[in-house]
């Protein structure tokens, strides 16, 4: 038995939400929602509300721009103010050998393909289904 199926009775949800978070099936989200929100308190309340990629994006302010591919290379010269764009997540799913680049603008979009999205999407239902599985 672990450590974190032994301490599972005493853990709060939030500790929960951080440490299935943390997992590596979930690295990809957990890069893109750090660079999203500070919050983790708010950031789980809207990861447990939402169900979907976009409606948690939107919760938590953002809306979704959809484009048909991204040059990550590129858009690491845009990188500030005057580029637009406040972060880059450049994902790369290894199982898939895919990646799945996300822009977090300043005027409060995230940029991404949308197999980007279908992916996040299919992560996020993962780990929900998760959250519930450890409560």
């Amino acid at each position: 038995m672990s450590n974190d199926s032994a301490n599972s009775g005493s853990e709060t949800g939030q500790q929960r939400f951080e440490r299935e978070l943390s997992r590596d099936a979930f690295q990809g989200l957990k890069a893109v929602l750090d660079k999203l929100s500070s919050d983790r308190e708010t950031l789980r309340k809207w990861v447990e509300a939402a169900s979907s990629y976009e409606e948690l994006l939107s919760k938590l302010g953002y809306k979704l721009d959809l484009t048909r591919q991204i040059h990550v290379q590129d858009c690491y010269s845009r990188l500030g103010q005057a580029g637009g764009i406040r972060a880059v997540v450049p994902y790369h799913d290894v199982p898939t050998h895919s990646a799945f680049p996300v822009l977090i603008n300043f005027n409060n979009t995230v940029t991404i393909t949308p197999k980007g999205v279908a992916f996040f999407n299919e992560m996020l239902v993962a780990l929900k289904r998760q959250l519930k599985v450890s409560a």
